[in-house]
């Protein structure tokens, strides 16, 4: 055999190779599918840490997060400094971080439970290493503040839950069994589909995406920063709670300015809580100003999805696929298995 064919015949199969790895990596690299931490079992354990705002006579609701998580089998590590004190925040910055990099770090942990948000979180996000928590995957759970934490696991490439925190609780859980339903299910791994209450507001639309978002305001502050979410191809969900109706207005055409909405694929609006009154009225609903905001586009938005600064603050899994639909008389969230 003459040895010039061979050589071409092998150099083609090298280039073949090399074409189709560098596809692969391509495909991989641009694909939108994040990692999906393993759901929780009995005798896991759960990390609560404060990232944020100070815990002040707040011992009660921590102490009943522990019992609750023991009623499912689980255990519970509470960080060092959760009831540590510095001014507005539960721990000095460095103190807030150690006890979050502990949790990521450890393999024996499977999920972080945010005690409270409040403020602070932004404080620590460039301090965390994420090298070894990406050998051990865990949850991340909570909302408001955790947004900021949210969006960096989600930049990281891993999914992260967003439900209720330990200062959610209440006295009788009867007040919040829905919200803590959709908690448990969603750690211990059990699909959740949403029905929502139909809205005058909703814009009728079918809409297939990778769930993100969180706290408005949260979303805003991240934007121009390295933890802001691209939102392309992507369902956003929105959140806030005590801003001026003028507010909401300005950060959405902040981030629209930004380019945030151009590629979306649809927007579902949580609570809007305590929203406060300007002494120059707003003149319209919050529905219709978030509707005036987004006329320019044509991706559906559902409105009344019971998350966000309510006792009824249903579990979201951030990063997962789904499918939403959209009408006037109901929305439905169905969640990709």
């Amino acid at each position: 055999m003459s040895k010039l064919p061979y050589f071409l015949c092998l150099s083609f199969v090298c280039v073949f190779m090399a074409n189709g790895f560098a596809q692969e990596y391509s495909n991989s690299k641009n694909s939108n599918q994040l990692i999906q931490p393993p759901f929780l079992k009995v005798g896991d354990t759960v990390a609560i840490v404060a990232p944020s705002g100070i815990l002040k006579n707040r011992n009660d609701e921590v102490e009943q997060a522990v019992a609750l998580l023991e009623s499912w089998g689980l255990h519970a590590e509470v960080g060092a400094h959760v009831f540590s004190k510095a001014n507005h925040f539960a721990g000095t910055d460095d103190e807030r971080c150690e006890d979050f990099q502990k949790a990521l770090d450890n393999p024996k942990i499977s999920a972080i439970w945010c005690a409270r948000g409040g403020y602070g979180t932004v404080r620590i996000l460039d301090k965390l290493d994420y090298t070894k928590f990406k050998e051990h995957p865990k949850w991340l759970i909570g909302y408001s503040d955790i947004t900021a934490l949210h969006n960096q696991f989600h930049n990281e490439g891993f999914q992260s839950i967003h439900a209720l925190m330990c200062v959610s609780l209440t006295k009788d859980l009867d007040e919040i069994k829905e919200t803590i339903a959709t908690f448990k299910a969603t750690i211990f791994g059990n699909p959740l589909h949403y029905t929502l209450e139909g809205s005058e507001y909703n814009r009728v639309g079918e809409a297939s995406g990778i769930l993100v978002g969180g706290n408005l305001t949260m979303l805003h502050t991240m934007l121009g920063s390295k933890t802001s979410i691209d939102v392309s191809g992507k369902i956003l969900f929105i959140e806030e709670i005590g801003e001026y109706k003028y507010h909401i207005d300005r950060m959405l055409q902040s981030l629209k300015r930004a380019g945030y909405f151009d590629n979306c694929k649809g927007v579902i609006v949580g609570d809007m809580t305590k929203l406060r009154k300007n002494t120059t009225l707003w003149g319209t609903s919050v529905e219709q100003l978030i509707l005036d905001a987004l006329a320019e586009y044509d991706f559906p938005i559902a409105f009344n999805m019971p998350a966000g600064h309510e006792k009824d603050n249903r579990a979201l899994i951030l990063g997962r696929p789904i499918n939403l639909s959209v009408h006037k008389a109901t929305s439905k969230i169905v969640v990709d298995q």
